[in-house]
């Protein structure tokens, strides 16, 4: 029997969302998702959740780390870019990068994105991004979402945001408490902008200026979490910060938040600034204050480490392919 709205013509599909069309495109997808697979993983029977068992990992004290983030409005860039797979690549960095700080391996991924129509190029794209990420840190991609939803973003709008689960030993978890006077701060080298500021950047750069610097500004966030591992298997790292929100300027003094009396001291000039930061701060007449608070300013990541292994720490992270500079030291207050 048909009802009033199937006689009317009215569909879900006619109202905006296609499901069908969207399972057709993530069954195209499901060979590129499975390349991030992990042995831990366990068949979710066409459920809505994925499943992992924790046991597989090897850890006998497990300490779980999770994280959420998204991009911000590095999305209107990319937009006006048409550019979309290092989108895909940032949102997974912002929340392996987060759990990397407390020493711990990501084991899984989830990604949401909301999109006002079904874009199965653009959504490719993205998706390309994420599964490279997740290969960069190696976590599964464990499931996601994709949300249809007409009338909130309009064709070529979207947004997209990130959850990941990482697992440390009780043992190894690295929470600052090791921190101490004369240790070195070691600055590792980010790929430019990475993924915060793009408010200020869109404020001080003209339409054509973001397009001509599309390149630069839309470089993937590097992701640290195989370097950075790797160094923790020969080094005793004291604490990491992923210089994100509010800068270098304040993300620094995380590295001895849970310290008393000891403060983290940078020294200017110690590292590269890449030029792309140049460019806007010379656009929006900021002042170095403004930049260092706003930016990463060239250091996506900075770890405390004893000085005597200061220089082994950077010789490690430039054999793994990352630039490594001591932009600081630790000091009594």
């Amino acid at each position: 029997m048909r009802v009033d709205s199937e006689r009317n013509g009215v569909t879900y599909r006619r109202a905006g969302v296609d499901v069908e069309g969207a399972d057709a495109w993530l069954a195209r997808m499901r060979p590129l998702i499975r390349t991030t697979r992990r042995p831990e993983i366990l068949s979710d029977q066409g459920q809505f959740a994925g499943l992992f068992r924790l046991a597989s990992s090897g850890v006998r004290d497990p300490v779980l780390v999770a994280s959420t983030d998204g991009v911000g409005t590095k999305l209107k860039v990319a937009q006006l870019a048409n550019a979309h797979e290092a989108i895909g690549v940032d949102v997974v960095a912002m929340n392996t990068n987060d759990v990397l700080v407390y020493g711990a391996q990501p084991l899984f991924f989830l990604d949401y994105l909301a999109v006002g129509s079904l874009q199965p190029t653009l959504m490719s794209s993205l998706l390309r991004g994420v599964v490279r990420g997740c290969r960069l840190s190696g976590c599964a991609l464990l499931g996601g979402e994709t949300a249809e939803m007409p009338g909130v973003y309009r064709r070529g709008e979207y947004d997209v945001a990130g959850f990941c689960v990482g697992v440390v030993e009780h043992s190894k978890l690295i929470d600052g408490s090791q921190v101490k006077a004369d240790d070195a701060i070691i600055g590792l080298a980010s790929s430019g902008v990475h993924a915060n500021g793009f408010s200020l950047v869109r404020k001080v750069l003209t339409s054509s200026q973001l397009k001509r610097y599309s390149r630069q500004l839309l470089t993937p966030t590097r992701i640290y979490v195989k370097p950075v591992l790797r160094a923790l298997a020969h080094i005793p790292i004291h604490a990491m910060a992923h210089i994100t929100g509010g800068g270098i300027a304040r993300r620094l003094p995380s590295l001895v938040s849970s310290r008393r009396g000891l403060h983290a001291r940078l020294v200017p000039g110690s590292w590269r600034v890449p030029p792309i930061f140049h460019v806007i701060q010379r656009a929006g007449q900021l002042t170095a204050k403004e930049m260092h608070a706003t930016f990463n300013m060239g250091v996506g990541m900075a770890l405390v480490c004893a000085a005597q292994d200061a220089p082994r720490l950077r010789r490690l992270m430039r054999a793994s392919g990352v630039t490594a500079w001591q932009i600081g030291t630790i000091e009594r207050s």
